[in-house]
């Protein structure tokens, strides 16, 4: 054979990935082939291959069951790998390992975004003395990752499973878009749970993408299908510049969505009557700009990118609808590393404060509210991206420090004319203050009693009063507030401060 006959019989083997039953197999689940995957995801196809001839000379390893390389998305370079689940299940091998490490590596010397396109099972046992525990082995991508951390974004798409060791690929990317039905991540299977510690739990429960998106917190978007995941990945980047040292690129202002009620009727002057943070939210940003991030996980805080007048910021926001608003650990963790994402890749923040507090109870004092309370607090004191608090409705006791209070260094705290700013309720604090003093009433005396101490209470904490004091920046009529956070926005944009001098924090994670 001519060597341009072989050299074409090769990348044609190479470039068919692995046996036709696998590519059946997959197509009847919805999956698609590796290659057809990263042509819908990049503007075009990869402009440079990395390794494509690795293990070659073996014909059931084409490129090692992985594809590395540099292509365009939204016009911009970024890095990318993808298991190839046609060649034994997309498992690693050493070479799968180092051709994994090296296109970090390229990330890193670029400085571009990294994208993780993982349908794999895991290492090849047959191959763990090359490829696990060695200097430059599985462990150096995670030590990679790391290193990438705030400094490139790191995205992980989840087609299918992510196994054993190979499951911290998505633990260490700044989000992970999983494809319902599809996607797993777990460290061990369900078959060695039952063996080990004979535990008989489904595939679903153990590591699947609901699971994932809605219980742990792992998972951070669940989608129906490979597609969906792939434009929301386009869609995110378009939030983010491409490494730490840049800001993001504005896009075309559009006017926010248009409804019948507007802001000032939309929110109860009740201060606990719900109502739906989402419609404030979008009466805030440019029109069909919401790209949410952990939308099934603790819903009693909503966390996502917009645009306002085309500029990306980040809005952390209590919602009502959901257990009060109230803060839990697992809300407190997703606020943590939101801010944190933000804040690495010059996002500004806004906080949305409609939050009673932190839940008390034994059942939270177990699970360690204290320090995931303190997690959040220590994230979003550490912001120096423009950060603006919100105070809504209300922002009682630590709720208040939590949601970038005035101690906590934003550039402007903004109230609405009915917010209230406390250490509690008008309610708690004059049943803690006077429920003695109640109980000594007489049953027909106690309703007035309570009411002239909550109006007593309401005049001591009056948003007017707290402005007086300079607690509040600003008071704005709810339907300018979009407005005012435009202004503010615009004037923030040179912000430039450094935290504190120091190695690193000593976090309460």
């Amino acid at each position: 054979m001519a060597f341009e006959e072989q050299h074409q019989a090769i990348r044609d083997r190479v470039e068919k990935g692995g046996a036709e039953k696998y590519h059946e197999k997959n197509a009847e689940k919805g999956k698609m082939f590796v290659r057809d995957r990263l042509n819908m995801l990049l503007d075009d196809d990869l402009n440079v291959e990395d390794a494509f001839f690795a293990n070659c000379v073996d014909e059931s390893l084409p490129a090692d069951g992985v594809v590395t390389g540099l292509g365009k998305l939204n016009g911009e370079t970024v890095a990318v790998m993808a298991n190839d689940s046609t060649v034994k299940a997309g498992s690693w091998g050493a070479r799968t390992v180092e051709k994994i490490i090296r296109i970090q590596e390229t990330a890193m010397k670029l400085e571009v975004p990294m994208l993780y396109l993982v349908d794999s099972a895991g290492a090849r046992i047959t191959d763990q003395i090359e490829m696990f525990p060695n200097r430059r082995g599985a462990g150096r991508i995670f030590h990679n990752q790391v290193k990438m951390s705030g400094r490139v974004p790191q995205v992980c798409l989840l087609f299918g499973p992510s196994a054993a060791g190979g499951a911290y690929i998505p633990a260490f990317c700044d989000i992970v878009v999983m494809v319902d039905g599809n996607a797993s991540m777990y460290l061990g299977s369900p078959r060695m749970a039952e063996k080990v510690i004979g535990e008989k739990v489904s595939l679903e429960e153990m590591g699947g993408a609901n699971m994932h998106c809605s219980v742990s917190g792992v998972g951070d978007v669940l989608v129906k299908s490979e597609q969906e995941a792939i434009e929301y990945v386009q869609k995110y980047l378009t939030y983010f510049p491409q490494n730490f040292r840049t800001k993001p690129d504005a896009e075309d202002p559009l006017d926010p969505a248009q409804y019948e009620k507007t802001i000032s009727d939309l929110i109860p002057e009740n201060q606990n009557a719900p109502f739906d943070m989402y419609e404030l939210i979008n009466r805030l940003i440019d029109n069909d700009s919401f790209c949410e991030i952990k939308r099934e996980f603790a819903k009693e805080l909503i966390t996502g990118l917009a645009r306002i007048d085309g500029k990306s910021v980040g809005i952390v926001a209590n919602q009502p609808r959901q257990k009060g608003g109230v803060l839990f650990h697992d809300s407190a963790d997703k606020a943590a590393k939101f801010i944190q994402l933000c804040d690495a890749f010059n996002i500004p923040l806004i906080f949305l404060a409609d939050i009673p507090g932190f839940m008390i109870g034994t059942k939270v004092e177990r699970a360690g509210i204290i320090r995931h309370g303190a997690k959040m607090i220590s994230a979003m004191s550490e912001v120096t991206v423009p950060k603006i608090c919100v105070v809504v409705r209300k922002a009682y006791g630590a709720g208040l420090y939590a949601m970038a209070g005035p101690a906590f260094d934003p550039d402007v705290t903004i109230a609405l004319p009915t917010a209230q700013i406390a250490v509690m309720g008008p309610e708690a604090a004059v049943n803690a203050v006077y429920a003695n003093k109640i109980a000594e009433l007489p049953e027909e005396e106690r309703p007035a009693f309570i009411k002239e101490k909550h109006e007593e209470y309401k005049e001591n904490i009056d948003i007017y009063r707290l402005a007086s004091e300079m607690i509040v920046d600003d008071i704005v009529e709810p339907n300018h507030l979009r407005g005012a956070l435009k202004q503010r926005l615009d004037v923030y944009q040179s912000k430039n401060v450094q935290f504190t001098e120091r190695k690193h924090g000593v976090y309460p994670v």
